[in-house]
């Protein structure tokens, strides 16, 4: 599905729609359900952990569509590109889970975890701890928080529940104001996302001009925009720890290939 990213706010439509998904998700799986699957539900990888190995961190995207670009890839094999990626050497992956707008599924997400023994990040929109729930009965390890989304206070919660549920959340923002909001809610990983989700629009600058201010005690993550090694050279040598990659590699005839090429580019 495309988005014109000129009618109002992207972000703000794609939060509205999942609100109602979510609402209909409840009542055909109440929470106290979803507590019950967590408990048989595999321990949550590491995911801190892999992102602050002395090493050239991705974190592998496994996207089949986006708002702004529509398909980016018709033969998406979550199974298959998860090996890949791990034979590659990612640190961890990033699963799509939002149906409407990126065509991605909690299918999806198992299916990776399962054929891999890297961590799996939940990639959503995600603003209920219904949400939160149903990530760790999926055998996610981690999960979005979209500052520009969330309240503190829902922040706040979002984050301790996760933590409850042994999963360390990847919290996502694009701005000071909003840095300075996941640094006062206690964010451990810092996500950076050179894309503004209001605008579709990319600039690594925004990567280059907050790492000023993310507290070394932080993992940092630089999201977005990123097409070969040079760039991660000068992101790791500014003080980013990982970084997320998706469009990039799903564009490629080889994902697991240009993974390993990047990765050794950026030695």
């Amino acid at each position: 599905m495309e988005v014109d990213v000129n009618s109002g706010s992207v972000l703000d439509r794609i939060v509205e729609a999942r609100r109602a998904s979510i609402a209909h998700r409840q009542r055909v799986l109440p929470e106290p359900v979803l507590k019950m699957a967590v408990k048989s539900a595999k321990p949550a990888r590491d995911f801190a952990a892999a992102l602050s190995r002395p090493a050239v961190n991705i974190i592998s995207e496994l996207k089949k569509a986006s708002p702004s670009k529509g398909l980016l890839r018709e033969d998406f094999r979550p199974i298959e590109l998860a090996k890949g990626f791990e034979n590659a050497g990612a640190a961890a992956l990033s699963v799509l889970t939002e149906e409407e707008f990126f065509q991605g599924s909690a299918k999806d997400l198992r299916d990776a975890r399962k054929a891999c023994e890297i961590p799996v990040l939940r990639k959503d929109f995600i603003v209920d701890a219904w949400q939160v729930w149903e990530a760790r009965a999926i055998d996610a390890d981690s999960f979005l928080l979209i500052v520009a989304a969330l309240s503190d206070a829902a922040l706040t919660e979002l984050l301790g529940l996760g933590r409850e549920l042994g999963m360390e959340a990847l919290v996502e923002l694009h701005t000071r104001a909003e840095l300075d909001r996941a640094i006062g809610v206690g964010a451990k990983i810092i996500g950076v996302n050179n894309r503004d989700l209001k605008t579709l629009k990319v600039d690594l600058g925004t990567s280059f001009e907050l790492i000023k201010a993310i507290p070394d005690d932080c993992i940092a993550v630089c999201e977005s925009g990123i097409r070969d090694g040079a760039e991660i050279k000068r992101l790791r040598a500014v003080g980013f720890d990982a970084f997320l990659i998706g469009e990039h590699l799903m564009t490629q005839a080889d994902p697991g290939a240009a993974l390993a090429a990047l990765i050794a580019s950026a030695q």
